[in-house]
């Protein structure tokens, strides 16, 4: 069951409505007078630079958030100063990247047109006294937070609904994100602060993954009309986290990500009975440090090396197209298949303005308002953002000291001293973050 937060906006008591039915919310606003309460969803995403000049400023907005370098005590005053030499560094190369694919991400172009399927799909059946509006609220480029929020203050909304764009929750993503949103909520909009909700995951949706299921189906009937020996590979690749975010901070990801894998698995499978394989790996990561193994390139030498032949590539952390779809899975590592001896490749599409992933993202926005609230034990104002059946962890207030020691010392030095040997030696660094 989801956690269901409804905060006081002097950061006292916990204040919580009473559990109410849709049915019963329903009847209960049909004596308001119409539109009286507004609503605004936020979709939190990564964002992603529109155009090849705003390659570097976004470097610089991505390495310059102590979420991605965190640095000890003693060495956070270079923080902007070390985040500009880098996006300085790597702004040609990743130029080139964005080049590639078309000249800039196109993010920011599909969350907002989710956006605005979504908030038409939210409005057309609800009850009349509500109004849905969404916003996007990008983490690293435009719109950014305070301009998501700035526009929900316009609009006169009493209430907010939080909607990650990441389905599984990591301390690097949803937590970055939700932090950032939830400071300058309380910061600049009291009235939402005190009556929001939040989805911290959706990895097991039965929705979400059923239209992976149905996606990674069709590329397998296609691809079973080229005669092998061997069976077809399905590669789920993820976006990787270091090892010690799972280890020593609890982060759920790897988790969420195995179980999404099984789910998809399971549901492909009743759809397609064949001898397909199914596989994870892990993509995009950087450092000294251990990320989550296999990585995706390692993964793919392995099952050429077996003799496999057809190949099912899925994104399985993403949701819209941008860089590490467009150029690093279809690039990059179709190059590294290839060469290994990988005859036949299909990649599943991420999401984007799927019909099915709209009413999916209703769903989770319906569900978050007329679930049962739980009331944490926590101190007001503490949000613990994830599922009951995971352990929580206290990523957005810094409850659990544990999270923060982490991203100050081994993880965060590590990343920080690789790339600064990266601006002395002209080598290639793999993507960090869609980089």
């Amino acid at each position: 069951m989801r956690l269901l937060f409804f905060f006081a906006a002097s950061c006292g008591a916990l204040s919580v409505a009473p559990p109410v039915s849709a049915s019963a919310s329903a009847s209960a606003s049909a004596s308001a007078s119409p539109k009286t309460n507004r609503i605004a969803v936020f979709l939190l995403n990564l964002g992603g630079p529109e155009t090849l000049k705003d390659v570097e400023p976004f470097l610089y907005n991505l390495f310059a958030d102590p979420d991605i370098i965190r640095l000890p005590a003693a060495m956070s005053g270079i923080q902007t100063a070390l985040a500009w030499l880098i996006a300085k560094r790597r702004a040609p190369r990743s130029r080139q990247a964005y080049d590639s694919i078309g000249g800039g991400s196109p993010i920011t172009r599909f969350t907002t047109a989710q956006a605005e399927l979504l908030e038409t799909a939210l409005n057309e059946d609800c009850d009349s006294s509500l109004e849905f509006k969404c916003y996007v609220a990008m983490r690293y480029w435009h719109p950014f937070t305070d301009e998501a929020l700035a526009k929900a203050a316009e609009d006169d909304c009493r209430s907010a609904v939080v909607l990650p764009l990441y389905p599984h929750f990591s301390i690097s993503t949803t937590g970055s994100s939700l932090r950032a949103l939830l400071a300058e909520m309380q910061a600049s909009q009291p009235r939402l602060m005190a009556r929001h909700t939040v989805v911290p995951s959706w990895h097991q949706a039965p929705g979400y993954v059923d239209i992976l299921a149905r996606l990674v189906a069709d590329e397998l009937r296609d691809l079973a009309k080229v005669p092998s020996e061997k069976p077809i590979c399905v590669l789920f690749s993820a976006h990787g986290v270091p090892v010690s975010y799972i280890e020593r901070a609890g982060d759920p990801y790897k988790r969420h990500i195995e179980a999404t894998v099984r789910l998809v698995a399971e549901a492909t499978r009743a759809r397609v009975r064949d001898d397909t394989t199914y596989e994870l790996s892990f993509q995009s990561r950087v450092g000294p440090v251990e990320w989550l193994r296999p990585y995706t390139d390692d993964a793919l030498v392995d099952i050429a090396n077996r003799g496999i032949k057809r190949i099912v590539v899925v994104p399985i952390s993403f949701v819209s197209e941008h860089i590490e779809t467009l150029e690093e899975i279809d690039i990059e590592y179709r190059e590294v298949a290839e060469t290994a001896g990988i005859q036949h490749w299909r990649r599943v599409p991420a999401l984007n303005l799927d019909a099915d992933f709209i009413r999916e993202l209703k769903f989770q926005v319906n569900d978050a308002l007329y679930a049962k609230p739980v009331v944490s034990t926590s101190e007001a104002c503490v949000v613990n953002s994830f599922d009951l059946d995971d352990r929580p962890l206290g990523v957005l207030t810094g409850v659990e000291k544990d999270v923060e020691r982490l991203n100050s010392k081994t993880a965060a030095v590590a990343i920080a001293l690789a790339l600064l040997i990266e601006l002395l030696a002209n080598t290639r660094a793999i993507h960090l973050f869609g980089v």
